[in-house]
């Protein structure tokens, strides 16, 4: 049946589910097989449905599925039904919608060389009507980004909505979203995406896929720490169409020998592509052919054919990734699917291997798109699972964190210990340069500890192939990270304990002192709001693996905030409000006065709700968020204003 979170993107979407049933609708959408069986109206709530999950990063089939078995089986019953030819909304937002300053039509999509070519024939009955040599003609080819899609003025960004409304949601640039290649803001329709190469090494172990990852970038809720740094490194981008990468061909050139062609433009940008978009470049032609009010017919988006095939599961290993999710890998018989001879297949995660089956002697249902990675579609005959209790890279003791499979010794299972490294510089975030590049970089000179490298001199950096200017930086950094004041529940939360995120450590911390925590026992953390039983084992247990390592580098003589500390009339005057900084600040970085708002008592968000107390705003403030207060009744102070709260003076009490 569906997710918590799926039921809540199908009441956002307006969806009616109880007509046919849940039961009935999940098993249509599980058992593709049936639905030339089910009736015109389930079948278009099954799209319905599908769509408004898979946009919302909570897809129940896989967009292949939907478009070559679900969406085609409309168009062979009724090529004119009102589905065809609406556009596919996105996911509803809470708040009003406003007009596009275009319309964002969808594109039609061809399956096969034939249908492109009628497509072709017709853009040249349009030439000679026009007058215009047909030998002439310039089709112009891009990837078809399969990522978020947005329209940027260059003031506010919106949502594609229905096509002709949708929401404000000019907050992601102001969490740090750029234009792809360094690009400028206000060039239209795009995307929001994320590199495909990057997400499958720094977020697939967080993110169920990229589209999961967009739906967190535009939400309006506080930002995961990894889609952050994403943002930071400029992994996530809008990409808009107008700058995407594109080749050029006549008509003979693209026919004869185009799936060479299709190909190619395939793979011409590191983001996840589901297909090809074809246009005319002449346009004339473009004004002349129009628009229906579904698509440009001037336009097409080719995609190919979904493969499946029933294959023979032999074993199912497990992998260790970076971040300590064990990953389950189908070994599978060796079949041939979409000209690639495959072997292996990936499930999402171990619940999925235990409820539905998947080990020696199951049969599965593997499909494969294009350039699309192999998928588990389903399990037709399912066998006991195979599920280890031990990590396969350290033989640590494994734990279960809702669907997935951890090992929690981080800092020393091998996976684990550059992604470990990684996280400390990226949590206590008063450093700069100790990113990915630079910690494979150590990892690959032997650089094991974080502790080896705060040992570190320029000559050594620069023995390991940085250059001279960049490793007096890297030594000035880490000088720099260790006397720069920072709390000390980042620190602590640096170490990357399992189930000890930066809320936890800060909860923790309030209650005891730092170097009071190694002999904690698991009835004290209990005694913690917000800590169970069988966490506080696992932290326990966590403490005790960080021990030496925090030792180490305690004494290397870090500048810590305790967040322990006796209650005082000045530490409570914010007790309970919530604040939300916006804006360029004069009086400190963002960082430093949240750091002085928490110190006395608040709590400090990074977008706007109903419980948001104050907006605190500085220079060049955006629009949404301002509007967000209006809407929700939010009072706005300024900088100063703020400060004047330190001081216990009420912003509520002016006069002026």
């Amino acid at each position: 049946m569906f997710s918590a979170s799926q039921h809540t993107l199908i009441k956002q979407a307006g969806l009616d589910i109880d007509r046919i049933g849940e039961r009935r609708l999940f098993q249509l959408l599980q058992q593709p097989e049936l639905i030339s069986a089910c009736t015109d109206q389930e079948l278009v709530l099954c799209l319905s449905v599908a769509n408004a999950l898979y946009r919302g990063g909570d897809a129940v089939i896989s967009d292949a599925c939907y478009d070559f078995l679900y969406l085609a089986e409309l168009k062979r019953r009724q090529p004119n039904h009102p589905f065809l030819q609406a556009i596919e909304p996105e996911p509803a937002f809470a708040g009003k919608t406003v007009k596009l300053p275009a319309i964002m039509l969808s594109t039609d999509k061809a399956y096969s060389l034939g249908e492109v070519e009628r497509w072709v024939d017709r853009i040249e009955k349009a030439a000679a009507e026009l007058g215009k040599n047909p030998a002439e003609l310039l089709f112009k080819l891009t990837p078809k980004l399969d990522g978020y899609a947005a329209y940027d003025d260059g003031k506010m960004l919106y949502t594609r909505g229905d096509g002709r409304k949708g929401a404000d949601i000019s907050r992601v640039f102001e969490r740090g979203l750029q234009v792809a290649r360094q690009g400028n803001r206000g060039q239209g329709a795009g995307e929001i995406v994320v590199s495909r190469r990057y997400f499958d090494d720094y977020l697939a172990d967080f993110f169920d896929n990229p589209r999961n990852f967009q739906a967190s970038v535009i939400k309006e809720k506080d930002l995961d720490e990894h889609a952050e740094q994403a943002i930071r490194e400029g992994a996530a981008v809008f990409y808009p169409f107008a700058s995407l990468p594109d080749r050029k061909y006549t008509k003979q050139e693209l026919l004869s020998d185009f799936e060479k062609i299709i190909k190619s433009v395939w793979r011409l940008v590191d983001y996840d592509v589901d297909g090809v978009v074809l246009e005319i470049t002449d346009p004339d032609i473009k004004h002349y052919m129009g628009a229906t009010r579904h698509h440009h017919r001037w336009q097409l988006a080719y995609k190919e054919n979904l493969e499946t095939a029933e294959v023979a599961v032999l074993a199912v290993t497990p992998q260790t990734s970076r971040s300590g999710r064990i990953t389950p890998v189908a070994e599978l018989q060796p079949i041939r699917l979409s000209g690639a001879l495959l072997s292996r297949a990936t499930a999402h995660h171990y619940r999925m291997v235990v409820d539905k089956g998947i080990g020696p002697g199951a049969i599965i249902q593997l499909a494969r798109s294009g350039e699309v990675i192999p998928k588990i579609e389903k399990v037709i005959r399912p066998a006991d699972p195979q599920v280890p209790t031990h990590c396969p890279s350290c033989g640590h003791a494994l734990a279960w964190d809702n669907d997935f499979l951890i090992c929690p010794n981080n800092l020393a299972c091998p996976a684990q210990i550059s992604n470990s490294m990684e996280h400390f510089f990226r949590v206590l975030k008063n450093n700069d340069g100790f990113g990915a590049a630079t910690i494979k970089k150590l990892y690959e000179c032997g650089i094991r500890r974080v502790d080896e490298i705060y040992n570190l001199n320029a000559t050594q950096f620069e023995a390991m192939g940085f250059g001279p200017k960049q490793s007096q930086n890297l030594v000035e950094q880490l000088l720099r990270s260790r006397t720069e004041s920072i709390e000390d529940w980042r620190f602590l939360a640096a170490f990357g304990v399992f189930r000890m995120g930066t809320g936890n450590c800060e909860r923790l911390l309030q209650h005891y002192a730092l170097t009071d925590i190694f002999s904690l026992t698991e009835a004290e953390i209990v005694r913690i709001e917000g800590f169970a039983e069988k966490t506080a084992a696992i932290i326990t247990q966590g403490f005790e693996n960080i021990r030496p390592l925090f030792d180490k580098l305690l004494g290397l003589g870090f500048t810590l905030q305790a967040s322990r500390r006796a209650a005082t009339e000045s530490s409570q005057l914010l007790a309970g409000k919530t604040l939300v900084f916006t804006g360029a600040l004069q009086s400190g970085s963002r960082d430093e006065l949240s750091r002085q708002a928490k110190a006395y008592g608040a709590k400090v968000g990074n977008a706007v709700s109903a419980k948001t107390d104050y907006l605190v705003a500085g220079e060049n403030v955006g629009t949404n968020k301002l509007a967000a207060a209006a809407e929700k009744g939010v009072t706005v102070i300024s900088e100063q204003e703020f400060l004047e709260l330190l001081a216990g003076k009420n912003p509520t009490d002016r006069t002026d």
